[in-house]
């Protein structure tokens, strides 16, 4: 059975004060040795499911508790037979007695599974500071991070330093084709995990990548985003700027380089900064490129000299960019380029990044993560590019708590015009809150529709994933290609879609 360090969390770690005041005694408590039994409250989100894939790896007790499961983690957590209760209750914590329990960020101050754990004999940590203690202490640690890539980057880097026998360990808040899920635990020095900038717990507000304490970051891109949290983008790049001043000097920092706002943090950092991009001046640059139907060819050039044609198994510009930063990254932990550009054609994607389905009746499904505009654009354009001449189908949920609000409708319109169709899910209602937790005006999924029927794109906003089911089922014919976007189950739309696709096919 696996020892936990019976130390406390240095000072670095411990988390900031709760707007109620000091941070939780339990989260502050050393952890106890033996450590065996271990309990994840909120475990379906992607990185608390990565970690109880990581902990039951290595041999600890590990139940969970969410709200709900939907795939890609409810799929594995079972998968690994890791057992979930659904709902959250406070006689849970005295019936299962946990040595640890990790709160994930989603739970609310009022969680009463969360308020029993705080207030037994348990230690409780938050996601990122349980990570670091357990798993990231004493190894070689990377942090991958922006607003943007961060888990297909993540599974990049993953792949270049298995295949050239680095043996890293990596938690990535997806699954991997090359990890077969989400977590590597490895014998080398090498620990790679997503970096993400939300809050870290209802008790801490601070950055998670700020408690990894990484010796390299990647930084892929700076925008605004979770406005739950973030007042302006002025607010994120600061907390961006804060994890680049932190960066120890013998490190690095691995920068997109094409991107102004990247630069501004750039110049934050204290340690050297690699920057990777398309346009002059970087060290890692992409030139001679071709976007096919099997992926993205280039010419990578080091400090200006040619090293080799590589390809990655993905299309767009943004996947480019996500492969030169992991070549990037590999490189300046010691890879030879020449072997970590090979590297990459060994790549085996992430599921729900541009992930083919099915081509049911000759239809093309494809389902993605995509929310942010930004990304719906890139995506929709990469799509454009890996089934060229083919009409493009696209059917937006906006689901999280920025793409609720809004700010970003004309965004959207101009990011879904990429589409030669489109189709906009309404929010599902509920309370949706700013920075300073005022409810703004909510996002119409009519206003966007309408907007793009004023940019020459046919448009229709529907109210749920039924009413799009069945019209999908009633426009689409083969040869089209229908792109779902949304980080969140959709009503397992894709699923849905492809099951009434196949009886369509199938009927005489």
């Amino acid at each position: 059975m696996p020892e936990a360090e019976s130390r406390p969390a240095n000072e670095a770690l411990r988390p900031a004060p709760s707007p109620a005041g000091e941070a939780p005694a339990a989260a502050l408590r050393p952890l106890p040795r033996p450590l065996r039994r271990i309990h994840l409250i909120g475990i379906g989100g992607t990185g608390m499911g990565s970690l109880a894939a990581l902990l039951h790896g290595r041999g600890y007790e590990v139940t969970g508790s969410d709200r709900a499961l939907y795939p890609p983690m409810s799929v594995e957590l079972a998968r690994r037979g890791i057992p979930v209760e659904i709902g959250f209750e406070a006689a849970r914590i005295g019936r299962l007695r946990p040595d640890l329990v990790v709160i994930g960020n989603a739970c609310r101050p009022d969680n009463p599974e969360a308020r029993a754990a705080l207030a037994s004999d348990a230690a409780v940590r938050s996601f990122p500071d349980a990570l670091f203690e357990l798993f990231l202490r004493d190894r070689t640690r990377v942090a991958v991070c922006g607003t943007h890539g961060k888990t297909t980057t993540t599974a990049l880097l993953a792949t270049v330093l298995t295949e050239t026998g680095r043996d890293p360990s990596v938690l990535l808040g997806g699954v991997a084709g090359n990890l077969g899920g989400g977590v590597r635990d490895g014998s080398g020095p090498h620990f790679v995990v997503e970096g993400d900038e939300y809050d870290t717990a209802f008790f801490d507000k601070t950055p998670k990548f700020l408690h990894y304490h990484p010796h390299l970051a990647i930084l892929t891109s700076v925008e605004f985003d979770h406005a739950d949290i973030y007042s302006d983008l002025g607010a994120v790049k600061a907390v961006f700027r804060r994890l680049a001043s932190v960066l120890p000097a013998e490190g690095a920092l691995v920068a997109a380089q094409d991107h102004e706002a990247v630069r501004e943090v750039a110049r934050s950092s204290a340690a050297p900064v690699v920057g990777y991009g398309e346009g002059p001046g970087a060290a890692f640059r992409a030139d001679e490129v071709r976007i096919g139907a099997e992926g993205t060819e280039f010419r990578l050039l080091c400090h200006g000299e040619a090293v080799g044609r590589g390809r990655v198994p993905l299309h767009g510009r943004h996947h480019l960019a996500n492969a030169l930063a992991a070549v990037a990254a590999a490189a300046t932990l010691g890879v030879p380029a020449e072997e970590a550009l090979a590297a990459l054609a060994a790549f085996r994607g992430v599921r729900r990044r541009q992930e083919l389905r099915g081509t049911p009746g000759g239809v093309a499904v494809l389902d993605d993560f995509a929310h942010h505009p930004t990304a719906v654009r890139e995506t929709l354009a990469a799509t454009r590019a890996r089934f060229p001449g083919r009409r493009l189908i696209a059917v937006l949920e906006p689901r999280s708590n920025t793409s609720r609000r809004r700010i970003f409708e004309q965004d959207y319109a101009r990011a879904l015009a990429g589409a030669d169709r489109v189709l906009v899910c309404e929010p599902e209602p509920g309370p949706i809150y700013d920075a300073q937790g005022r409810v703004p005006e909510p996002f119409s999924a009519g206003r966007v529709a309408e907007l793009l029927e004023g940019l020459g794109r046919p448009a229709r906003a529907l109210p749920d994933a039924d009413h799009i089911l069945a019209e999908l089922l009633r426009t689409t014919g083969p040869g089209d290609v229908v792109l779902v976007m949304s980080n969140g189950s959709f009503g397992g739309l894709p699923e849905r879609l492809l099951a009434a696709l196949e009886e369509k096919s199938a009927a005489p």
